[in-house]
């Protein structure tokens, strides 16, 4: 499968890392990260101020893994009594009148610069190429946000400008690996 051997929808595996998906102990790891304004600081409208708002975000992922089979994992090292690392997984949505694959990655500032995030989201782009062939796997990420950037280019996207639109908060970049060139095939 690639950099990611598939353990099946609910793990992945990398050299360093397990990618699983999320439970409810997981909550006070999505409020902890979404509270730390350096996770979410080319995303502000993805901060959160109470638990109550991260147990409402955990279903919210809980309910598209439900619905879809996949979306976010927790990302944690292979040793599974370490804190979480983040999160790193896909979710569908509407980019240009297109259901698309969109890649999300949010590790913890104290693990940024090991590779941890590259790492994740390479796995998961291996993965969505194996199993959601129909959907394009695309990255929005904010001009400013270079280390992003360059996550989203090591997973294997490519800078695609004529996608960029207007997100939340602010212009997104878009990052794709495999967005049809005909526009009317969808």
């Amino acid at each position: 499968m690639g950099h990611a051997d598939l353990i099946d929808h609910e793990e992945l595996r990398t050299p360093r890392l397990s990618l699983r998906r999320p439970t409810p102990a997981d909550i006070d790891t999505i409020h902890r990260l979404h509270r730390d304004p350096r996770a979410y600081a080319h995303n502000p409208a993805d901060a959160l101020d109470t638990r109550a708002e991260a147990e409402e975000r955990y279903l919210r992922w809980n309910e598209h893994w439900e619905r879809h089979g996949f979306g976010y994992w927790t990302v944690h090292l292979h040793l599974r009594d370490h804190q979480p690392l983040g999160f790193c997984g896909i979710k569908l949505m509407t980019l240009h009148g297109r259901t698309v694959s969109n890649l999300f990655y949010r590790l913890d500032p104290p693990v940024w610069g090991n590779g941890f995030a590259t790492e994740a989201a390479t796995a998961v782009v291996d993965w969505a190429a194996g199993h959601l062939t129909a959907h394009p796997v695309i990255a929005r990420v904010r001009p400013d946000n270079t280390a992003s950037s360059t996550v989203a280019v090591r997973a294997g996207l490519r800078r695609a400008p004529q996608l960029d639109t207007e997100g939340e908060d602010g212009l997104d970049w878009i990052f794709t690996a495999n967005w049809p060139e005909d526009p009317d095939s969808q």
